[in-house]
């Protein structure tokens, strides 16, 4: 496969886009926490990957370290346009408020909610740790191929994904306080979203 996509076989990218588009998409939405901009990260992903080919190595295990890796690029880019648009809204006079009426599943709005909590845990993390927390514990990469996706050695990873596991930690115990100060909302035994996060196996690093 590898050989395959260096040499621009199209059929190799079909399936190489078939096997990983659903990976590169969920990966966007944590780290963005937005649909519409998990699909444009998606797309400018495979985009990047099929115009960047010749780097990858015909020595190898699977590529989903390497479209991760340029995933989490964009990602970032995004991110930081967002944070742009939102200036520059925010210095706009506010439009008149109007009614939403389209309709919304509830399934849809439990999806949003959870989202929205992720993006407050995930916010209270530094980038890169963000970025190895994502590919860690969600995509499902081992240290090894976290480290071959961000281009840093595997101790980098480890020492990262401990940190921001002990600041969600952190974060989980804070929220639980509050929540017992204010009304026992959360039911024993059940963890927060941060403490969820934090709690999550990795892969073991493959041989």
């Amino acid at each position: 496969m590898r050989r395959r996509v260096r040499e621009g076989d199209r059929e190799a990218f079909a399936q190489l886009y078939e096997e990983f588009a659903r990976a590169v998409y969920h990966h966007g939405l944590r780290l963005t926490g937005d649909w519409s901009t998990a699909e444009e990260i998606m797309s400018e992903t495979f985009l990047a990957a099929w115009r960047t080919r010749e780097r990858v190595h015909e020595d190898g295990g699977s590529l989903l370290p390497w479209l991760l890796g340029i995933a989490t690029h964009k990602a970032d880019n995004a991110r930081r346009a967002r944070r742009r648009r939102q200036l520059f809204l925010a210095r706009q006079p506010q439009p008149p408020a109007e009614e939403d009426f389209a309709p919304r599943t509830v399934e849809r709005l439990d999806d949003a909610r959870q989202l929205r909590a992720v993006q407050v845990a995930l916010g209270r993390l530094r980038r890169q740790e963000r970025e190895v927390l994502a590919l860690c514990v969600w995509s499902g990469l081992d240290y090894r191929q976290t480290a071959e996706a961000l281009g840093i050695a595997v101790g980098t990873v480890r020492s990262r994904l401990s940190r921001a596991r002990k600041k969600l930690a952190r974060l989980a115990e804070r929220v639980e306080l509050a929540e017992e100060e204010r009304e026992p909302a959360v039911t024993r035994g059940e963890m927060t979203g941060a403490a969820a996060i934090a709690a999550r196996p990795v892969r073991e690093e493959l041989a």
